[in-house]
């Protein structure tokens, strides 16, 4: 009786629902403890990966807020050394570059959602404003992508002539402008539309257009295209 109450609770084991069941049908806490791999004396992998998740703050709750949990708040959880967790960080930042390597498969600078799709996850857990110029060549195809600003805490900190003096040294015949709102909130605000039509009417006397200025949110995004603005 015994002995059959170890072989079901082995089967419950994440490793083994792993081989059973497969990947998509185990639990976040479950897929972390395989990563985990070890508890201590007086904790499971698997009670290890339930601490880990805790740590995650709102509104980034579970796997997507391990992305803003630190090494040292790893290290605190007793069992999580410099090992365990630099694997947690690797793998919130293996899950991102996932992500954008999928959105670039249907990546087409005419398509907002595509480009919105393409910079959400390098933008969206973002706590300060990053501003990227994108630079496209006469098809559609991207010469250069140009990081403007970073850790700013607004968009006045660009000008109009700094996204041209970049465009003209990638030779870009089209741009766009990506930036992110860390409130989460994608709405443009006055200075986000003042900037893009000064950047607009610029562009048009240089024969450089600009198509989109795209801003992510979380989860969220808003084109001016879109919008029709542009």
């Amino acid at each position: 009786m015994k002995r059959k109450k170890e072989e079901i609770q082995k089967q419950d084991m994440p490793y083994e629902k792993f081989m059973r069941f497969g990947a998509e049908n185990l639990t976040e806490s479950e897929l972390i403890a395989i990563i985990l791999r070890t508890g201590t004396k007086d904790s499971s992998a698997l009670q290890l990966a339930t601490q880990v998740l805790s740590l995650a703050k709102y509104p980034r709750v579970g796997l997507l807020g391990l992305y803003d949990v630190t090494l040292e708040e790893l290290m605190s959880i007793r069992g999580i050394g410099l090992v365990k967790a630099i694997k947690l960080k690797c793998l919130t930042e293996l899950s991102m570059r996932i992500s954008r390597a999928t959105a670039k498969e249907g990546l087409c600078f005419q398509n907002p959602r595509t480009v919105a799709d393409y910079f959400m996850e390098k933008l969206r857990h973002r706590e300060t404003e990053c501003v990227i110029l994108v630079c496209l060549d006469s098809k559609g195809q991207l010469l250069h992508e140009k990081k403007l600003s970073d850790g700013s805490v607004n968009m006045s900190l660009i000008s109009p002539r700094e996204i041209f003096l970049e465009a003209l040294q990638s030779r870009a015949v089209n741009i766009l402008l990506v930036h992110n709102h860390p409130s989460g909130d994608p709405t443009p605000s006055r200075m986000d539309r003042e900037l893009t039509e000064n950047v607009k009417e610029l562009g048009e006397k240089m024969d450089i257009p600009l198509l989109d200025h795209i801003i992510i949110g979380d989860n969220r995004y808003t084109s001016f295209r879109e919008l029709t603005y542009l």
